[in-house]
């Protein structure tokens, strides 16, 4: 589900009343913990977290470098974590606590698929989104590239 709406208010608008709620929350979370020098911003129909162009301006796809993004998809929600993808073991660290807090984890490379509020475990998200400063994910972004892992 792909949304046309270019504020992030307007993106949660023009939601459900409960994934709209869902949202909001794990927004907050994710502005509560999102390290200085990432902007949000509406990109892909989804609101992103991103390194914005004039810190790297040299992106693979000639686009801001995207950190974390949240999205209501047609049968859940998404949050995607592209620290988590892009280093072993973030993702190692991420799924132990998950699965800690005895929650079933839907995930793909990035992509960490929920339907409910209640099946995200909030704080595991939170030390996700702390985990990397910009100029820490900007080096692991140099590193992929060099390996051949666009991320």
């Amino acid at each position: 589900m792909r949304s046309d709406a270019t504020t992030v208010d307007e993106y949660l608008a023009g939601l459900p009343s409960e994934r709209r709620t869902a949202l909001a929350a794990v927004r907050s979370v994710i502005l509560d913990h999102l390290p200085d020098g990432y902007e949000e911003e509406m990109r892909w129909g989804m609101i992103t977290y991103e390194v914005p162009l004039s810190t790297l301006a040299d992106t693979y796809n000639g686009k801001p470098l995207m950190y974390a993004a949240l999205a209501s998809q047609k049968r859940h929600m998404s949050v995607y974590l592209s620290g988590v993808y892009a280093d072993e073991e973030a993702r190692q660290t991420f799924e132990e606590a998950y699965k800690a807090t005895g929650k079933r984890l839907d995930m793909g490379k990035s992509c960490v698929r929920f339907r409910r509020l209640e099946d995200l475990p909030l704080d595991v998200l939170g030390d996700a989104i702390s985990r990397y400063e910009v100029d820490r994910f900007i080096d692991i972004y140099h590193r992929g590239r060099r390996s051949g892992k666009r991320g």
